[in-house]
């Protein structure tokens, strides 16, 4: 008996953003699987920054069609829209016939702009008011897990840490003026609403500070820190803000740097970011998956449109060391990382050589992503079996029950993103 056609996993033909931060040719992950999913070639002048898998308009994903069925490829949001059993009754029930999340690759070589998504409620806000910008009214919570040592700077570091960079770092002491410098330092600020107040009074200082000022400033920290190098180590924080005054020079970013936690993770390793946490990727290459949505407010290292004025308004000015998530094991070959947002979960399967995993038929929608190596798809209980490799991306429709098998030459690397299983307990 043959399957219905909504119960089918699709083979997707997904977009690739050649953003300036992007790596180059053979270097880039997202340049190599594009080649692969695509059949076209890579362009070696050309960086390739992100591979999108979805139903977002700003980078679609087209249901692959058999050569020669007379059948006219279609976007995955049109079959979606068209086919919405596919996607489950409780997904369609909490976000219609469209696809809750956006699935991607990013391939990062130089610092991406200092930046925050906006919640659900300032997102149609900003949405409405200047759409060329923020282009969807979605919020866009997401979560980066690291393919390779993958480093970013991520929410506020503790006051205690933020006392010592006003110690540390004289040029931002500088900018607020030794006075305001002093009130923090003397202050017990264990209150939270105090610490966020002043932080909150730091940052907004220094983000709104004229670009005479800052250029001046980031001048100054540069010509410091080149001269200590020569007589200490610089630590870590001080070393990364030397390599974004290279990225961005005379950019406010790099002295906005010493405010936020650097974190780097190691292959496996993951980092959720909640709506309205500041964070900027800085290199290596991750999967990412997030709500779809592209809205970003942008406040430092990019030539792009800045909006410091709503960035220094909405931020929560939460501190500390953000959660490293390392996944949940499912199974011997399959890790779950599942962040506290509902639009979505990832599934992580490293399977070895000639071994095979089954993923049970669920309520929601998937996308798989081969990363590397090659081995068989096998759909339902009538066997459907297709040959994967790297480069393939299918979605999966819910209560689709698929088993995975790793090639005789070697393990097979992929990753699946979809609804949070929360949502169906």
């Amino acid at each position: 008996m043959a399957m219905e056609a909504s119960q089918r996993p699709l083979r997707l033909r997904c977009s690739v953003q050649n953003y300036d931060w992007g790596r180059f040719g053979e270097e880039s992950t997202v340049a190599r699987l594009f080649r692969r999913n695509s059949g076209k070639e890579i362009e070696l002048g050309q960086p390739y920054a992100e591979f999108w898998m979805g139903t977002h308009e700003s980078g679609p994903s087209f249901v692959v069609v058999a050569e020669g069925s007379g059948t006219e490829a279609v976007t995955l949001k049109k079959w979606t829209g068209a086919n919405p059993g596919a996607l489950g009754d409780k997904v369609v029930e909490k976000w219609g016939s469209d696809l809750p999340f956006l699935f991607k690759i990013l391939s990062v070589a130089k610092a991406l702009s200092i930046q925050a998504h906006p919640d659900k409620e300032l997102a149609r806000m900003l949405h409405k008011m200047r759409p060329s910008v923020y282009k969807d009214p979605n919020q866009k919570p997401e979560m980066a897990i690291a393919l390779t040592e993958f480093k970013a700077l991520c929410g506020f570091v503790s006051i205690e840490e933020l006392k010592d960079v006003l110690v540390a770092v004289p040029e931002i002491t500088q900018l607020l003026g030794n006075d305001e410098a002093s009130k923090i330092l003397s202050q017990d600020l264990n209150g939270y609403v105090d610490a966020k107040s002043f932080l909150q009074l730091v940052f907004t200082k220094l983000m709104t500070a004229s670009k005479e000022a800052v250029s001046e400033l980031v001048s100054k920290l540069k010509a410091r820190l080149d001269l200590e190098n020569k007589i200490r180590t610089l630590t870590e924080k001080e070393q990364l803000v030397l390599l974004l005054e290279k990225q961005y020079q005379a950019d406010v970013g790099v002295i906005a740097a010493f405010l936020f936690n650097y974190v780097k993770l190691s292959p496996g390793e993951a980092l959720y970011i909640g709506p309205n946490e500041p964070h900027a990727y800085i290199s290596g290459e991750c999967i990412e998956c997030m709500a779809t949505s592209d809205n970003v407010v942008r406040a430092g290292l990019t030539p792009k449109y800045i909006d410091k004025q709503t960035l220094c308004s909405m931020l929560t000015y939460k501190q500390g060391f953000p959660e490293i998530l390392r996944g949940s094991p499912i199974n011997p070959y399959v890790s779950r990382f599942r962040p506290p947002f509902d639009e979505f979960e990832v599934d992580r399967c490293l399977l070895p050589s000639k071994e095979s995993v089954d993923f049970s038929a669920i309520p929601g929608p998937s996308i798989f992503v081969v990363v590397a190596g090659e081995g068989r798809m096998e759909v339902g209980s009538v066997v459907e079996e297709l040959r994967i490799m790297e480069g393939d991306v299918y979605f999966v429709p819910a209560q689709t029950e698929i088993r995975l098998s790793a090639g005789a030459d070697g393990p097979i690397k992929l990753y699946r993103a979809g609804v949070n299983s929360r949502i169906f307990a």
